[in-house]
Parts: structure tokens; C-alpha cells; sequence
């Protein structure tokens, strides 16, 4: 049963550091001389602030929403782990995590669809953007996992 627990907990922040370097790094979007993220391009020349465009600030609004989720879902993990009786199930904890990843995707898909609009012609989606798509499966597994899971002695 630790073993589990330490997996879960394995799967949970691995999600989470994925989602904190998909937000934080700048490297959405790359190409020869320029790379561009949620909040700043930057070019050989210097760096702006991103667009004040409405999509944007969605993107940037649900990726946020999903690292508070899924650190909430972390601590709420933590909370019922110590207060839960025996049999219960972490749905409180799998609610918060499943809705981290649905924010995360929904953030990905945004960004999907309207970067050919504000993006320069022949630059690539980066890391950081695959890294927020990687981030989605994860904490869609782990929410899974805790509303399955069972307290047991």
C-alpha cells in the first residue's frame, strides 16, 4: 500500500512540475531567431510582452487554474489521507486533479488553434507546449486514480 501511495504521489508532482515549466518556460513557440510563450516574445533583438490579445489571456488564465487545481488536489490529497475513515474515497482530491487537467487541456487546444493567427510563418510549437500536453494525460490519470482509490488501514 506505501508503494501505491509513494506512486501516486510520483504521478501527482510529476504532473504538477510539468505544468509548472509549461507555464513558466518560454519556449511555446520557436524558430531560428525568435521564441514566444504565454507571457513574453522574444527575438534576437530583445524581448516584448505577449499579445493582449483575449486567447491569450485565456490560455494563460487556464494554465494557471490548473496548477492552483492541481496543487489544491495535492494538499486536499495530504488532508483526507490524515481525516478520511476507512473505505472512503478521494473524490474531493480526484475532482480537483481531473479539473487541473481539463484546464490544462483546454489551455493546450486554445493555444492549438489560434497560434497560426499571431504566430510568424515558419516557427514550430517548443517544448513547453509539448510539455502542457504531456501534463494533460498525467493529471487526468492521477484524478482517476484517486477517485478509485480507497482509504484503507
Amino acid at each position: 500500500m506505501l508503494l501505491l501511495l509513494l506512486g501516486i504521489i510520483f504521478l501527482h508532482l510529476a504532473a504538477l512540475v510539468l505544468l509548472f515549466v509549461s507555464t513558466i518556460v518560454s519556449v511555446w513557440t520557436t524558430g531560428e531567431s525568435t521564441t514566444s510563450d504565454l507571457w513574453i516574445n522574444c527575438t534576437t533583438s530583445g524581448c516584448i510582452p505577449a499579445s493582449t490579445g483575449e486567447w491569450i489571456q485565456s490560455v494563460q488564465a487556464v494554465m494557471i487554474l490548473s496548477i492552483i487545481f492541481s496543487c489544491l488536489s495535492l494538499v486536499l490529497f495530504f488532508c483526507q489521507l490524515f481525516t478520511l475513515q476507512k473505505g472512503g474515497r478521494f473524490f474531493l482530491t480526484g475532482t480537483f486533479q481531473i479539473l487541473a487537467s481539463l484546464f490544462v487541456m483546454s489551455g493546450a487546444i486554445i493555444y492549438t488553434v489560434m497560434s497560426p493567427e499571431w504566430v510568424p510563418e515558419g516557427n514550430s510549437f517548443g517544448y513547453s507546449y509539448i510539455l502542457a500536453w504531456v501534463a494533460f494525460p498525467l493529471a487526468l490519470i492521477s484524478g482517476l486514480i484517486y477517485v478509485i482509490l480507497r482509504k484503507r488501514e
